[in-house]
This record gives structure tokens, sequence and C-alpha cells, in this order.
């Protein structure tokens, strides 16, 4: 506690610098913090820029959790999500020497030993780690990611810091108890601890990789396994430049309209079909290759979509670009935790605005990630919490209209949909069929017919020796009792109608002279008694629960 003290200072300045002076109040701080707080120099106006520059000088786990509430439309105002979408994760790099010495730790060889060549300067260099170009003794072009060291060390007790403190906020404040900051914390928080597992990211990209196998002109950056641990990832380094850095002349060499679409339809199928997004295709991470195939990078930030999401989302996709604001109401409304205070009617009449303005937008305003990060935001101002995976395929569909546009100024993502939306159903109803909830539903339903002569049977034992308590209150136990009667008497009469019906079946394997219509004549004529008493019973029980009604 003592040695994070420096770290909670920083936070509580954060916080009130931020407009929430009276949290720092309500804190109990100590006297001297608590009068550096009430006699530090404040600007007029903060502004949201500002911020972006706090989180950056505050540490690694303070960016990213920049860029996650940068995906959080419903607890921040727009202009601090825009700012903080362009929060950069980009420190300066650590030396070559750390970088041999830590590879040597991990692959237990020299670099000079593993790789014929090796440049010290790197890619890119960021808050967990750095990227470095090599070659390996194959001569295959690799991306060498070396994580920073003692990042973890950081990282963690920056992570003990902002624990305590969303604990006190849950605790202490409207807006922690409304929005459940512990439940979104812990989220944040396996999020930003499997980023520092680097085997864990090559398990991302070898999933997404094998999902997408479909898509031929999206690639992703193999992971070398022999040369890859949990703080250092070798990767198929893939030629190409950001997807905004592509010059006009390169445009036109190759179909920018068939690339969005088909990348579009990916992030689609990772929704719909697989449950697994790569939820961080922003501009940077999306490159075009030489060969004019899209790079996806960066795997360290993926979603793992729920199967209610899955069953609605594309749902919700096809009403929004069809203007159905009541169905897209009910839809959020079913996956949604309602709080206590939540507005129905003025839910339903913001978001019928909100995609009234979307149906008449041009096709340069149209986007379709930014209404769905409109719509998380009317949700949460009006008393409904959608899931964070939400907000993650917001954010992503939100980068992808960006990318898009990027390869093809007149793409529209709501045509798009359109298109490939019944082929996706068709996927998604598929996988449902031969998945394990098909299996488990089959499996319950083969006990439910094991088990029901037996029941059965013991059911209509008891009703018959008078063994069937029942607890009434001011009801007619005579009337009560005529009725279970006759339920057991239409009990009866099925089981016995069963018996001549199975009997039947039985004997018609008996070869006999005596034939009816083709068939032996014994068992055609228990099966007719059976027909015959079927339509009485059935009759019976029509006219009774008449006479009852």
């Amino acid at each position: 506690m003592l040695g994070n003290l420096k770290k909670y200072k920083e936070l509580a300045l954060f916080l009130w610098k931020y407009g929430n002076s009276d949290l720092v109040k309500n804190a109990g701080l100590n006297d001297s913090l608590a009068n550096e707080l009430s006699n530090e120099d404040q600007q007029d106006e903060v502004t949201p820029q500002d911020m972006v520059k706090d989180l950056q000088d505050m540490g690694p786990a303070y960016i990213k959790l920049g860029q996650m509430l940068s995906t959080r439309p419903d607890l921040l105002p727009p202009k601090y999500i825009e700012a903080l979408t362009s929060l950069q994760d980009e420190v300066d790099p650590f030396p070559y020497e750390e970088v041999e010495q830590i590879i040597q730790d991990e692959l237990g060889i020299r670099i000079s030993k593993a790789f014929n060549w090796f440049n010290k300067e790197p890619l890119a260099s960021a808050s967990l780690g750095q990227a470095h170009l090599a070659e390996l003794r194959n001569g295959e072009a690799v991306v060498v990611k070396v994580q920073r060291p003692n990042i973890r060390k950081q990282v963690l007790k920056e992570l003990e810091v902002l624990e305590k403190s969303t604990s006190f906020l849950e605790e202490n404040t409207d807006f922690g108890k409304r929005y459940g900051i512990n439940k979104l914390f812990n989220q944040f928080r396996r999020t930003l601890v499997r980023e520092l597992n680097y085997l864990k990211e090559a398990e991302h990209i070898k999933l997404l990789d094998k999902n997408l196998a479909e898509f031929k002109n999206i690639v992703m950056p193999a992971p070398i396994d022999d040369y890859t641990t949990d703080k250092v990832l070798t990767m198929k380094y893939l030629k190409g430049k950001k997807i905004t850095k592509v010059s006009s002349l390169k445009k036109l060499e190759f179909d920018g309209h068939a690339l969005a679409d088909e990348l579009f339809k990916a992030y689609l199928k990772q929704i719909v079909i697989d449950g697994f997004l790569h939820a961080d295709p922003h501009p940077g991470n999306v490159h075009l290759m030489d060969n004019d195939k899209i790079a996806l990078l960066d795997f360290g930030m993926v979603a793992h979509i729920s199967q209610d999401i899955k069953d609605n989302y594309l749902k919700l996709l096809l009403n929004l670009g069809n203007g159905e604001a009541s169905e897209v109401a009910n839809i959020l409304i079913e996956l949604s935790e309602e709080l206590e205070d939540s507005d129905e009617d003025k839910f339903r009449s913001e978001l019928s605005t909100l995609i009234m303005e979307n149906q008449h937008a041009t096709m340069n305003e149209l986007q379709t990630g930014k209404v769905f990060m409109f719509m998380i935001q009317v949700a949460g101002e009006t008393g409904f919490l959608l899931p964070v995976e939400m907000s993650l395929i917001g954010k992503a569909l939100l980068n992808l209209d960006q990318v898009g546009r990027s390869l093809a100024p007149d793409f529209d993502p709501n045509d798009s949909i359109q298109r490939h939306s019944m082929d996706l159903m068709n996927q998604h109803m598929i996988k449902d069929l031969t998945s394990p909830h098909l299996m488990s539903a089959l499996l319950e339903s083969k006990k439910l017919v094991e088990k029901l002569p037996e029941r059965v049977n013991k059911f209509t034992s008891n009703l018959a020796e008078n063994k069937i308590k029942i607890e009434v209150d001011a009801l007619d136990e005579k009337h009560l009792m005529e009725g279970f009667q006759k339920i057991a008497n239409r009990i009866t009469a099925g089981l016995i109608l069963a018996a001549l019906i199975v009997g039947s079946a039985l004997l018609m394997q008996v070869e006999t002279e005596f034939t009816l219509f083709g068939y032996p004549g014994l068992a055609m004529t228990f099966f007719l008694i059976a027909i015959l008493g079927a339509g009485y019973l059935g009759f019976k029980t029509f006219l009774t629960d008449e006479d009852s009604n």
C-alpha cells in the first residue's frame, strides 16, 4: 500500500482534475493530500486532450484503460470518446541491450545464433513491448515482439490501485453503483493480463486464421512456435502499408470495394458465427500488402461473443438498416440489464429519432459503427446497460467504417449487411444444429422419453391409491378431485390405446390368412379399435372442455 502511495495520489489528482472533487472530499484522504488537492493550481477549463495526455503520463495500465473507455459511450460524453479513440499507445523504445537479454533468457539462445540478422531499431514501440524486424536462419523474414522489462510488475501495481479505487467508487458513489464499475474493472483486468501473455496472442492468431480461412484476401501473421514464449512473440513478416497511407495511384491497381466488402463480411462472421472477434481493427492494425491482400495485425485485444448476442446481432443490424426502430429497441432491451430508473418510453423515442436520422443520411455521412455507438449511449442514458461485448463490437464497426472508406469511399456497410445476411444466417443455423447445444437438448429429450412411462405409471398408481397430496386454499375440493379423476381416466384410456397401437405394430409382423386391406387381420382389427377409441376420447374431451367453459 505504502509503495503505491504515489500512484494513489496521481489517481486522486486525476479524478479531482476532471470534475470529481466530491469524490476526493469523501475519500478519507489524509490532510496533506487534501490540502494539496484544494491548493492545486487548476486550469480554468480542462479538455479531453488534457485527459489523453494525463493517461499517457500515468502509465501503461492507464493508457489501456483510456482505450477501453473509448468503447463506452454510455459512460463518457462524445467529445471524450472521440479524444480517447485517438489515444496512441506509443512510447520511447527501450535499449537494444535489454531486448537482446530478454530474447536470450526466453529462447535460451543468443540473437546472433537464432537469426541471420536482427534490426536493432524497432519497427514500433508501445507501452507493453516493441517489435523488431529480423530474419530466421531459414531465410524467412519475421517480426519479433519483445515485452518491456519489468512491465508486468508495473502493470500489476497499477491494477492494484485501480481495483481499490473502483471498489471505493462502487461502494460510495451513485455512478459506481449504477454502472457496476467493479464488474467493468474485472473484465478490463482480465483483458490486460491476457495481453501480457504473448502465448495467448499466438493462440488468438491461429484461431482467427482458422475461422477466416474462407476469406482468401485476408491474411494474418503466422506465429513461429519455436521462437515464441509468454514474453517474446515471433511472427511471419507481412510487408505492406497502413490502409490510410495507401496512395491514390495505388488504389487504382486493386478493387477496393471488393476488399472492403470481404473485410466487412469477415467481421460479421466473427461476431455471428464464430463468437470470437478481433476487437481492434483500427487503421493502424489493417495493412494493404504488396500483393493487394489485407493483413490484420495486433491480436492482444479480442472479444468472446455470448450466444445471446450471436443470435440477435444480425437481426439487429438488418432492422437498423431497414429503419425498424421498434424492433431494434426490442432487441436491445432483451439484451440489456434494466436499471431501477430506466425509462423505456424515452429510450424508444430517442432511438427512433436516431434511426430516422440515419435513414436520411447521405452515403458519405452513413456510418454504421457510429450509429451503433450512439445506440449504446442512448441505452445507458435511459437506464438500459448493454453487455460489454456490444461496446467492443460497436468500436470494431466504427473502425471498420474508416477502413472501408479508405479502401472505397463509396462503400456502403448497410448494403454489405443486406447482401450477406442470408448466407450468414444459414451458417449460424447450421452451426447451431451441429453444436453441443443441440446434442445437449437431444440428450435431455432422450432422458425425458425414457423416464416418461415410469413417471406416468407412478403418478397413476399414486392417484389410484390416494397417495397424492395437494394443498389447496379456499378451493372446491370435491370439484378438484372430480377433475383429477377425469385426468386419471383420460391417462388410463390413453395408455390402453397406446398399448393397442404398439400391439398392432407387433402383430403386423405375424403372417395370417385373415387379412384386412392387405395387412394381417388381427393387427388391423386392434389398430382400428385404437383409432376409433382415440377419436371417441378426443371428441369426449372436447365436449367436456367446452361444457366447462
